[in-house]
Order: C-alpha cells, then sequence, then structure tokens
C-alpha cells in the first residue's frame, strides 16, 4: 500500500468515525447549552421571586404572608389598593413563569422546576383575599395562562367557595376597597 492509500484510507476513517462525532459533539454542545439557558431562566425567575417577598415583608402591614383561619383582615382603601397592585406584580411573575417555563410535554428536568413555581401558585390561591382578586387580576393575561391558572384555582378551592368567576362576574374595585 502506497502513501497516497494510505492517506486516502485515513481520510476515509476520518470521514467514517470523525464526522459523525462532530455531529454527536455538536448535539450535546447544544442541549448543554439550552440546559445552562433553561437554568439562568429559572433562576431569575427565582431572583425576581425573592424580590417579591421583599416587597411582600416590606408592606407587612397587608399581612400577606399571614395564613391564619380567621378570615381577611379589614384594610383601609389605600392598603386595598396596595394589596391589589402586589397581586398584580405576582400574577404578572406567574404568567412570565408560565410562559418562559412551562410547556405541555416537559422533560424531568423542567418539569422539576415547573413544580416549584407551581406550588408557588397553589400556596397564594388557597389565600382568600388572593383569590377573591384572581377573576380581576386575570383580566387581560395570556388565555392559557388563565385558564391554567383557573384549574389549580379549581383544584384549590376551600370546601363551600364558589369556584374563581370570569373577569366579568368578578368582584370590583369597590370589593376591593372594603
Amino acid at each position: 500500500m502506497t502513501v497516497l492509500e494510505q492517506l486516502e484510507l485515513l481520510s476515509y476513517v476520518v470521514t467514517i468515525v470523525g464526522l459523525p462525532l462532530a455531529i454527536l459533539t455538536f448535539i450535546w454542545e447544544q442541549r448543554k447549552e439550552r440546559r445552562n439557558e433553561e437554568e439562568e431562566i429559572f433562576q431569575r425567575l427565582s431572583d425576581e421571586y425573592r424580590e417579591f417577598l421583599k416587597l411582600v415583608l416590606d408592606n407587612a402591614d397587608l399581612h400577606l404572608l399571614h395564613r391564619g383561619a380567621d378570615g381577611p383582615r379589614l384594610l383601609s382603601p389605600e392598603q386595598a389598593e396596595r394589596r391589589f397592585a402586589i397581586f398584580g406584580i405576582l400574577i404578572s411573575l406567574f404568567e412570565r413563569a408560565y410562559l418562559l417555563v412551562y410547556e405541555e410535554r416537559m422533560d424531568r428536568h423542567t418539569r422539576r422546576m415547573w413544580r416549584s413555581w407551581e406550588d408557588y401558585m397553589r400556596e397564594w390561591i388557597r389565600r382568600s383575599e388572593f383569590r377573591e382578586a384572581l377573576p380581576e387580576l386575570l383580566d387581560g393575561e395570556d388565555e392559557d395562562f388563565t385558564q391554567y391558572i383557573r384549574r389549580l384555582a379549581a383544584q384549590e378551592k376551600p370546601a363551600g367557595a364558589p369556584p374563581v368567576p370570569a373577569a366579568a362576574e368578578g368582584p370590583g374595585p369597590a370589593r376591593h376597597a372594603a
């Protein structure tokens, strides 16, 4: 076998082995990069939720973290307006998480990330003041997100509580100022 034939044989080997290896390496790097981007999105959303909780703490007079069964607290009109604005920020954050993380068919990793957001949503939906504000808060939000959070609200509905109505049926501003 001449040197030229040996070089030709080596070029075939490189083509047969190297090309598939390069393609596999490219695919693996793409998946790794996508995973890193998903982790970065999740981290930014988590940071935003942490900032939201700081806002809640800064407005402790609204008792937003109170989970007691002694019923809703009476708020001044200014407090009710602040509470509604804070709930609006929370709904926007939930919607952003839904749009950026939720997929109908999630892999195991994405599903794990999404479940933490679903837990946050369920936790807030269990609070009567938030549930009562949902119809108005969801007005104008993404339709898929609205359907998703209404499903969660139906699942978390306390015994005897009415379902979360559509925005047109929901509480008006006067109800929030109670």
